[in-house]
């Protein structure tokens, strides 16, 4: 019989070094506060004042929570560990965005097998700096220690947010027309979907993550860190500019899916695949695994992060105005009537995804690569 006594400590779990976590990530985390933001780090729960709320005439509160995927095991795999936060904050405050909220407070949660202080630290930091770009306060958070679940290098990581529209200026399909343009948001890469498929190919392929790639310019590994961008700001621009009908971000089920998600009954949107040039990394990888296109483009983004669909008498401008914020933008297609003789036959047709009955997307053409 064992007479020695059982701590916390020897079941694994040190919690001087969540408090030594806490304490190296609490700039970072104030950095994000404004005056909204009541009682600072520490508290059992994040205070957020919403007196502004008052002058809304009928608010609406938008939520959304997510994590970052089997991207974690890359950030693992390559030890880097502050742009992670980019991929948990983009995934989140990205589908509020879409119904014209603004996102007003964040919190995450971080599940490990160990606590290494810098590690978490590194990545609350990337939390919090992404939350800066997309203008949200981030309020709280835990760490949780997980010996025996998780392995020592090991860590999970997940977040929630809450926005706020006013209830006459929500964005989705009520307000999408026939006539309507699609524009374009582009990505800074695969973003943070489709990584159990894009782990498996390069594992097939024998790849390295430290393997020099010369269409990448880079490595490997660093191309398939490359953050998820944050479109919450930008996006609530266009929106103050005029013309935005809806959104679509695109996440997992990929570019046809998640467009078809915002368009109602009775409408297509015909995109055309060959409208822009795929960036190198979807080409590689889909050479690299043979994956068939219709595998590819219902998993990955392929170059499209977000998009907006608008006023065609706005559409220049606000692809003129995209691009005076940074991103890259064009028009992807359009919006017309459902053709039901000529749609329904078609193998191209995507609708019905996520559990929304709704309009349909249509693809024609190849990609060009």
């Amino acid at each position: 019989m064992n007479t020695s006594p059982v701590t916390y400590a020897a079941a694994g779990v040190d919690t001087e070094a969540g408090d030594k976590a806490v304490e190296l990530m609490k700039d970072a985390v104030r950095a994000t506060h404004g005056p909204q933001v009541v009682g600072g780090v520490g508290g059992f729960a994040g205070l957020f004042d919403v007196s502004e709320l008052t002058r809304y005439r009928r608010p609406l509160l938008a939520t959304s929570t997510d994590g970052v995927g089997t991207k974690v095991a890359i950030a693992q795999a390559m030890d880097v560990h502050d742009t992670i936060g980019f991929d948990l904050v983009g995934m989140v405050v990205d589908d509020i965005v879409v119904v014209g909220a603004r996102p007003l407070f964040m919190t995450d949660y971080i599940a490990c097998g160990k606590v290494v202080p810098e590690r978490i630290a590194d990545v609350v930091r990337g939390i919090a700096a992404a939350c800066q770009v997309a203008g949200t306060a981030l309020v709280g958070g835990e760490t949780a220690e997980h010996p025996g679940l998780l392995g020592p290098e090991e860590y999970d990581v997940a977040g929630a947010a809450t926005g706020v529209v006013e209830a006459d200026e929500l964005l989705g399909p009520d307000r999408v027309r026939a006539g309507d343009v699609l524009l374009a948001l582009g990505s800074s890469g695969l973003h943070s979907n489709g990584y159990s498929l894009v782990r498996r190919v390069i594992e097939v392929a024998g790849w390295s993550l430290d393997r020099e790639v010369p269409e990448f310019g880079r490595t490997l590994g660093a191309e398939l860190l490359e953050p998820t961008r944050v479109y919450a700001a930008d996006c609530l621009e266009l929106i103050a500019a005029g013309g935005v009908h809806a959104f679509s971000h695109i996440t997992g089920g990929g570019l046809a899916a998640n467009v078809a998600r915002v368009l109602p009954a009775g409408l297509v949107a015909d995109i055309d695949r060959a409208g822009w040039q795929l960036p190198p990394v979807f080409s590689v990888l889909q050479q690299l695994g043979q994956v068939p296109w219709h595998d590819l483009e219902r998993t990955l983004n392929l170059g499209v992060g977000m998009v907006a669909i608008v006023d065609a008498d706005r559409a220049d401008a606000l692809r003129a105005r995209a691009e005076h914020l940074g991103l890259a933008a064009w028009t992807l297609g359009a919006v017309r009537d459902l053709d039901p003789a000529r749609d329904t036959e078609s193998p191209d047709l995507v609708a019905g995804t996520k559990g929304v009955h709704g309009g349909a997307v249509r693809l024609r053409n190849g990609y060009r690569v």
